[in-house]
């Protein structure tokens, strides 16, 4: 039997300090009159729009008792902080909706709430910031918390991508070269909200990328210490040599973490047609559901048609529907398929094509 009682002890010791931190432990909330609960229910109503929103759907969303609820809208409602009616569609279930009153005591709430946690925040560095708020990601995605951005149940199962198999195959004529590079979990969401952004690499992102790959692909695909050396060399060789008007290096950023890369190199060919090739993509388990693979991907094509390649190859290998989905909806086709023992598995390797001019 797993003992889990160090786990528990170390998660109520969090719960303890941190509930301190955020305040909660004070008689009212942000220096205020009303509890936590109280404000909670306030920003329910305050995102519902200016409708209002249901009380029942209220009640099932923070999981409160119909009782205690009542109470809390009956003050609100003595205060004059809402306006309580009945659904158009049916009037036996009750709405509330905020009134001017009640929007600029919830708007003055929410702007104490900001600068409690800038006031914590700023007393960070930028990359401890970066931690905290990676970590916080994590647990929410743990948890299933709602809200939790980078949370994507429809990709939470290992749905690994590897954006480039080993290579070998003789459609391109390349004989043995390298192509181990991936997509670790890329999800097949639109995105949640949370701003993505792309950029060029600094220091300490091509470790990163090798580290995340090595990390990520044992954990969920069990490939063997082979596969983080062939992302290793396939890094090393981008950053020591590369043609920066030909070829690139991307990092994701969501929330002020890295959450994904890809690369696109130039790859030569016996047929003489001027092609790039698709390399080392990856997206973090946390961001799934970002759209972050998407977003990797179509730079990846943007960066080839406008280096003038009139290709485009990848290497993969099957059962990653999330990432095929992305290849294909972008134009990728399979050309061919070749049962391939690599990384302590028996794979079957895939290689896509998507012709640019």
């Amino acid at each position: 039997m797993v003992d889990l009682a160090p786990a528990v002890a170390a998660v109520r010791s969090f719960n303890r300090g941190y509930t301190k931190v955020i305040g909660v432990l004070e008689e009212g909330l942000l220096q205020s009159s009303y509890t936590l609960t109280e404000v909670r229910v306030l920003f329910e109503i305050a995102h519902a729009g200016p409708e209002g929103s249901s009380v029942a759907r209220i009640r099932e969303d923070l999981g409160l008792d119909p009782g205690y609820l009542s109470r809390i809208l009956a003050r609100f409602d003595s205060e004059g902080l809402v306006v309580r009616g009945r659904a158009p569609e049916d009037a036996r279930k009750g709405t509330v909706a905020l009134t001017e009153r009640g929007a600029g005591v919830f708007s003055g709430l929410d702007e104490r709430s900001s600068e409690q946690v800038a006031a914590w925040l700023s007393r960070l560095g930028s990359g401890e910031r970066a931690r905290l708020v990676e970590a916080m990601g994590q647990i929410g995605a743990l948890l299933q918390l709602e809200g939790a951005a980078a949370y994507d149940p429809g990709s939470a199962d290992a749905d690994v991508v590897t954006g480039t198999g080993t290579g070998t195959g003789t459609g391109t004529g390349t004989g043995a070269g390298t192509g181990a590079g991936t997509g670790a979990g890329v999800g097949t969401g639109a995105g949640t909200g949370v701003g993505v952004t792309l950029r060029a690499p600094r220091p300490g992102d091509y470790g990163w990328a090798v580290e995340r790959h090595g990390a990520l692909y044992a954990a969920e695909r069990d490939f063997d210490e082979t596969f983080e050396a062939d992302v290793a060399k396939i890094v090393a060789d981008y950053a020591r040599s590369h043609d920066p008007d030909r070829e690139a290096f991307w990092i994701a950023e969501a929330l002020g973490r890295r959450v994904g890369c890809v690369a696109l190199v130039r790859r030569p060919t016996d047929d003489g047609v001027d092609t790039a090739q698709l390399r080392i993509l990856l997206v973090e388990p946390s961001a799934r559901g970002l759209g972050v693979g998407w977003r990797l991907v179509e730079e990846c094509v943007a960066f080839a048609r406008k280096a003038g390649y009139r290709r485009m190859v990848l290497y993969t290998v099957d059962g990653l529907s999330a990432a095929h989905r992305i290849y294909r909806a972008v134009g990728f086709e399979i050309v061919r398929q070749e049962a391939v023992e690599m990384w302590g598995h028996h794979l079957v390797e895939q290689e896509w094509r998507l012709a640019l001019g």
